[in-house]
Order: C-alpha cells, then structure tokens, then sequence
C-alpha cells in the first residue's frame, strides 16, 4: 500500500508543480525503483561479462512519471551537433568515457539534449548541470539509444555537495 501510495505521489506531483520548479535528479533517479537491483553503482546492468557482446544493453525502463519535468541533473557532454563554438545537440551521459568506451550505458542513463540556443563549447568539458524540461522519448543516435531527451534551458556550474 505504501509503494502504491509513493507511486501516486510521484505521479500527480509535476501536475502540481509550478513552472518555476526544477527537480534535481541522480541518475539513479532515472531509472524505474523496481528495476534499481538490476543495476550496479556506476548505473550499468548487472552481466556477466564473460563472454557477453560489447553492444548497447538495452535491459531497463525509463520513468513515465518524470515525463514534463523541470529538471537539473549533473553529467558529461559528448557533442552531436554543432560548430566548433557552439554545440546545439549533445548526450548527457554519468560518467566521463561513456558511449565511447564500449558498449554504451543503457537507455535510461542517457539523455539526448537539444540545446535550440547552443551552448558555449569550453564549458563541456568537465560535468555540468542541464537544466530543462525531460520527456521519455526513445532516440537513436550513432552511438547509443537513449531513453530520455531534455530539450535544454541552460548550463549550471557543477558543484560537488
């Protein structure tokens, strides 16, 4: 009951949220609460890595509920689309290497940015806050399948807390 009550909570909070709200999320926050276990720290399945494939695992679901959220959430830049001042699509990812090193995390820790302003190109190389809005939208890129896409408001300086 109280897991049923928490998923209601969680359903109907950004219906009450004012537009100003940002919710500051984990990447751990991404991914579905009864999916958590199947995941270790660094946000990547559970395998075994002997003798798995070095693609894309594409084992968990994405949070319908954050689906229109104001959101801020701290991660790596790897740049899509842009020039070489201003990037305007990139990949958000957990961790500094990800989705070049294989294989890419999961869907759901990754999230494709559209940032329609640019962002200034020195400021991506160490992590950073997007602030935006999150929508659960399957994206594929040459490097991954993502399962979220934040159409970005603008940066944030990361500060470790």
């Amino acid at each position: 009951m109280k897991n049923k009550l928490l998923a209601f909570i969680l359903l109907i909070l950004p219906l009450f949220a004012h537009s100003d709200d940002v919710l500051k999320l984990d990447w751990l926050d991404l991914i579905p609460q009864q999916e958590r276990n199947q995941f270790d720290s660094m946000g990547m399945p559970k395998i075994d890595h002997n003798g798995g494939t070095m693609q894309q695992s594409l084992v968990g679901g994405v949070r319908q509920e954050l689906n229109g959220s104001m959101v801020k959430i701290p991660g790596f830049v790897i740049p899509l689309e842009g020039d070489d001042k201003m990037i305007t699509e990139f990949l958000l990812v957990p961790y500094f290497g990800a989705c070049i090193h294989v294989p890419p995390p999961p869907p759901n820790q990754i999230i494709y940015v559209k940032f329609e302003k640019g962002a200034p190109i020195q400021q991506l190389w160490d992590v950073i806050y997007i602030v935006g809005k999150l929508k659960t939208e399957t994206i594929n890129s040459e490097l991954a399948e993502t399962g979220y896409l934040i159409e970005g408001v603008r940066l944030e300086e990361y500060e470790d807390e």
